[in-house]
């Protein structure tokens, strides 16, 4: 069985989860359920980054110890992802004790092959993201990231010779098959690479927070070498708790959004050049969601609510809305007006209405069981033929990470089924005694583009999807992927089961007062 390890980052717990997070967390979770429906192996690995001064600074002013004030947030971003249906099979902190060994057993190895030196940071610095930054790569005096002020900073640090590394990670991100998409090789070889890729800064003193320095005790491990390597940490390199390294490293493919790229692009194919250890196969760096022109970020204030959403539209709703409207490349702004209306018309008139639609004709002619006869047309081969592209258009999207195209090609394959119900209407045969067997065939055809929709759609929208192979009647041999390329699959004489809709129709207006009760 061939194997597939995807990951997220592992997120800072300095305040709640928001749907910013959601975004990498469920586009992570769709690649793993994809894969694991064609059979692969899959480690999907997602968890916390839980050192630094910031966290050092929110428990203090909470009036907590630093453990006991990431466990709080840990048990937030597990309690959302949960209430997501994020399937991750691992989830790695970077105070657990695997972790801890792991990571001192890297800076001590990376000293000891002359990778790390001691000496003095002078520099600016921001506190929110935790970020060391050059003159030159301040915007307007202030941090390139959030926007805010950074402070000058000066202390007794080790560094990481990232410089040492410069042409063979150009060499590396040039390649064209490393780190994806295309425009962010660009700004990391020409804004970091090409200026002069300084060394970087991996020690800390001013506070205690952190990892210990396993040599040198007053010395914290700085964020990127403790976060970057939960990568490996979490398979068991040189720990006692997991002993699957050798199996799935290395990592298939590391997603994160744009802003934290340059670390991962930089610094940790670096660490990993500087170990002799084998690089990750690809990086994909996403965008962002924005409100407005500003990202979503706790440090700006301008978050919104995953568990509203997902509470009073459904789980799924929200899980197509983040992915759809992220592109391959950009970002996404989050409408809360338009949310509302992709679940009026892609989910409740589109999806909804036909399986509702077809569903009910199944019940209402044939007693909800299709007889086996029947007659074929030639406007059935059309839709056959529009339906048999469809899985490996939606395997190729997925596979590049294009996961808004892929559901733009299976909501194209929903709009073709709902133009044959149009084309050869069904009631119109179900008032000839004679068509009973023409009428079989087409709500046949409709049940079984439903059947491969659903398969298709399921690792988007896996609540949902198998109430609707269960509404039109699908057995279990019936639901896999590769099945999906086989149209007529299902069993000629189905029997379809009634439900309620399985996307309501919304009131836009009222909603909009709801989630916008400031009517900004």
């Amino acid at each position: 069985m061939s194997k597939f390890y995807i990951t997220t980052p592992i997120y800072y717990p300095s305040g709640s989860p928001h749907i910013g997070h959601c975004y990498t967390t469920v586009a992570c979770d769709a690649v793993a359920r994809y894969k694991r429906a064609k059979g692969f192996d899959v480690l999907f690995l997602t968890g916390t980054d839980e050192h630094g001064q910031k966290i050092e600074d929110k428990a203090t002013e909470a009036g907590l110890a630093p453990q006991a004030y990431a466990d709080k947030i840990v048990n937030e971003f597990k309690k959302l992802w949960t209430f997501m249906n994020i399937s991750y099979d691992r989830f790695v902190r970077t105070t657990d004790d695997y972790h801890i060994q792991t990571v001192q057993y890297v800076f001590e190895e990376l000293y000891k092959r002359g990778y790390i030196y001691k000496s003095q940071y002078t520099g600016k610095y921001c506190k929110p993201c935790e970020s060391f930054w050059t003159d030159s790569q301040l915007v307007n005096g202030k941090c390139p990231d959030c926007g805010r002020d950074v402070v000058e900073t000066a202390e007794e640090a080790y560094f990481f010779k990232l410089s040492a590394f410069a042409d063979k990670l150009q060499k590396l991100l040039e390649s064209g098959n490393f780190l994806e998409p295309e425009s962010r090789v660009k700004e990391m070889v020409n804004n970091f690479i090409k200026p002069g890729l300084a060394d970087t800064c991996v020690s800390r003193t001013s506070f205690k927070w952190g990892v210990p320095v396993n040599f040198d005790e007053k010395h914290v491990v700085y964020v990127w070498i403790d976060a970057l390597s939960n990568y490996i940490s979490a398979l068991g390199y040189h720990n006692d708790t997991y002993q699957d390294y050798e199996k799935f490293w290395p990592a298939d493919v590391h997603v994160m959004a744009k802003e934290i790229v340059r670390f991962h692009s930089l610094v940790w194919p670096a660490m990993l050049m500087a170990l002799d250890i084998p690089l990750p196969k690809k990086l994909y760096a996403h965008g962002w969601i924005t409100m407005g022109d500003k990202k979503m970020s706790k440090s700006l204030g301008n978050v919104v609510d995953p568990f509203v959403l997902g509470e009073r539209y459904g789980v799924d709703a929200l899980r197509y809305e983040i992915l759809r409207e992220m592109p391959y490349a950009g970002d996404s702004v989050f409408v809360s007006e338009l949310f509302l209306q992709r679940i009026n018309t892609d989910l409740a008139n589109n999806l909804g209405n036909l399986v509702s639609r077809t569903v009910s004709m199944v019940n209402k002619y044939f007693s909800g069981t299709l007889p086996q006869t029947r007659k074929a047309d030639a406007i059935d081969t059309d839709l056959i033929n529009f339906v048999k592209d469809i899985p490996a258009q939606v395997e190729e999207k997925i596979n590049s990470m294009h996961l808004s195209d892929a559901l733009e090609v299976i909501f194209n394959l929903i709009s073709r089924a709902n133009k044959y119900i149009d084309e050869t209407m069904p009631w119109s045969l179900a008032k000839d005694e004679n068509a009973k067997d023409r009428l079989a065939t087409v709500l046949y055809n409709l049940l079984e583009t439903i059947r491969i929709s659903a398969i298709l759609l399921e690792p988007f929208m896996p609540n949902t999807m198998p109430e609707v192979l269960h509404r039109i009647g699908a057995n279990d041999d019936e639901k896999t992927w590769d099945s999906t390329y086989n149209f007529g699959t299902l069993h000629q004489d189905v029997t379809v089961n009634m439900g309620t809709a399985l996307f309501p129709r919304i009131n836009i207006e009222e909603e909009q007062k709801f989630l916008n009760p400031s009517g900004e």
